[in-house]
């Protein structure tokens, strides 16, 4: 799995936005739906989530499967996943590469980043610490 920081990530995408549909990056939040539209999100992004209120246990099989499907079946298409802080992403990914999936690559430090000393994100890094696209529902 490819590790991106999160500049590096939107130039990337950027590189890759001519793309014709089926070989385009799937850009892939993996945190929960209200998380996503809550908190902000990069636009463009498509969520499926690691795992769901109020279990919140990962189900890697049918993340797989919705990947799968939003790759129509490729799983040589390129993912780059995102989450809060890069935790899941990487668990996610992980679990993508089993399957098969061979250019996976994940956000460092997320869309909020890691805490800072008053338990604050987005303050240390991130997305939205860079000052990347992003929007809220």
């Amino acid at each position: 799995m490819k590790h991106l920081m999160p500049t590096e990530a939107w130039q990337w995408l950027q590189a890759h936005a001519g793309d014709p549909p089926e070989r385009a990056p799937l850009f892939i939040d993996v945190r929960m739906e209200i998380e996503s539209l809550y908190v902000g999100r990069p636009p463009g992004v498509i969520n499926i989530p690691w795992y769901e209120y109020p279990d919140l246990t990962p189900d890697p099989d049918a993340f797989v499967a919705r990947v799968l499907a939003e790759a129509d079946g490729d799983k040589t298409r390129p993912v780059l996943l995102i989450c809060r802080s890069s935790k899941r992403t990487l668990d996610a990914g992980a679990a993508l590469e089993a399957a098969g999936f061979t250019d996976v690559a994940h956000v460092v430090h997320g869309f909020e980043g890691e805490l800072d000393e008053h338990f604050h994100r987005s303050s240390r890094n991130g997305w939205r610490y860079e000052g990347l696209p992003w929007e809220q529902m």
